[in-house]
């Protein structure tokens, strides 16, 4: 999928946790965590909010957009 999930990073950036995460986001873990791996095949915009403002950074800085022609050939 081209769409790139950095949650893992921003995360790292911010020194939080999945479970403190959940808690502020008000996710549950298991939901957070299928996020993080990049396994979700969509999120809410409300989740994506409140994500956002918990971490203090952009939309940008979670999702990132990669064209597959380009990954196959790297």
């Amino acid at each position: 999928m081209p769409i790139i999930v950095n949650l893992d990073v921003m995360m790292a950036k911010r020194k939080i946790s999945l479970n403190e995460l959940s808690e502020r986001v008000d996710l549950t873990l298991s939901n957070l965590s299928i996020l993080k791996t990049g396994k979700a095949k969509a999120i809410r915009f409300s989740t994506l909010d409140a994500i956002c403002k918990a971490l203090d950074c952009q939309p940008g800085d979670i999702l990132e957009y990669v064209n597959d022609e380009k990954r196959t050939h790297s």
